[in-house]
């Protein structure tokens, strides 16, 4: 229907992109315009904008725009009711703090979603995807030249490849799956250095720290996983090493091949065995969580590297280390120990 004084046209015939926006901009705009003032459209009376400008349309609907608004919900009452509850959800979201454009985008998605449209889903989680995701620079972020191969399709793209490293497909697919696996390790890695320390500093544990706790295995104790002998008691770094690539072969046969059929995402398996409780069965949630996993592995391979620095340059843990700069922030820091390594090769007698 076209109202002619407001100039806005919905169309939906069909489906797509540019059409979806267009149509859901204009029926929030015109829902959020009309519900300002008043509740239905037919009521005939003069309908104003809480805020002039509020939705760039004019500050008040004049007696002409009035008479022809009533006589379009005459003509057509069942539109009229779905644009009067259009109106009282656009106030009732606007009243939350949403924007115009966030309830557009959020009707875009969820439409997409009833009819199965790519094209209107790809509006879902719009936050960390496509064009408008942010990018490097975060607010400084405008007029830089992305690599047009940085589309924003895949999580954690920021548009940042100075190097072009990824501009062979085939290379940034291998780099991506690289980096994905990883920091699933780093994740793994910073848990495995940090809970021994944090065990035996604040609770009633006595674990080495992490750079000397492979040692174990050739003591006399061995190593005993959790500090029970009856749980793991490793003492031959052949065993360890057998066992190890034994699970590892079958879990990464399983990812690799993707499931046992062939039918998964080699990156994200997904399937009872990787994800038994089923947190990536909703699409939406399932995309925001793989930006969660490599935000946090980006994270976690960044302060692995840290943990290889101190523990060369001071011999201590990541805990111990945390603990000495908070009581003496001056005294103990990065700075005061950039040149102090503990580490120095020396001779060895043969």
């Amino acid at each position: 229907f076209r109202l002619a004084p407001l100039h806005i046209v919905v169309t939906m015939p069909r489906w797509s992109r540019p059409a979806a926006v267009a149509s859901a901009v204009a029926l929030t705009a015109f829902a959020g315009l009309t519900f300002s003032g008043t509740s239905t459209l037919s009521s005939g009376a003069a309908m104003k904008v809480k805020s002039p400008g509020a939705v760039g349309l004019r500050p008040a609907v004049s007696s002409q725009d009035a008479i022809v608004l009533r006589a379009a919900g005459k003509m057509n009452p069942a539109k009229d009711a779905m644009i009067s509850k259009a109106g009282r959800m656009t106030e009732a979201l606007r009243a939350q703090g949403m924007s115009m454009s966030e309830i557009a985008t959020s009707v875009v998605c969820q439409t997409g979603k009833q009819l199965d449209n790519a094209a209107m889903k790809e509006a879902c989680n719009v936050e960390w995807y496509g064009p408008n995701r942010p990018k490097w620079l975060g607010p400084f972020s405008d007029g830089l030249d992305i690599p047009s191969y940085l589309t924003g399709e895949y999580p954690g793209d920021y548009g940042w490849d100075t190097m072009g490293l990824s501009a062979d497909p085939a290379t940034f697919e291998k780099m991506r799956s690289a980096e994905v696996i990883h920091a699933r390790w780093a994740m793994l890695g910073t848990v495995g250095c940090l809970y021994p320390e944090l065990v035996t500093k604040y609770g009633d544990g006595n674990y080495p720290v992490w750079f000397k706790a492979g040692a174990q295995i050739f003591s006399d104790e061995g190593i005993n996983y959790g500090g029970n002998p009856n749980l793991i008691h490793a003492k031959s770094a052949l065993a360890v090493l057998v066992t190890q690539v034994v699970l590892m072969s079958f879990s990464e046969a399983y990812r690799y091949r993707g499931g046992p059929l062939g039918e998964r995402d080699l990156l994200y398996p997904g399937g009872p065995l990787v994800d038994p409780l089923g947190l990536a069965d909703d699409p939406d949630a399932f995309a925001e969580l793989k930006v969660k996993e490599i935000k946090n592995g980006r994270l976690a391979m960044t302060a692995m590297l840290g943990f290889y620095v101190q523990a060369i340059v001071t011999g201590k843990g990541p805990v111990e280390n945390w603990a000495n700069h908070l009581a003496d922030p001056y005294g103990s820091n990065g700075l005061t120990n950039l040149i102090a390594t503990k580490f120095v090769p020396g001779e060895t007698a043969l």
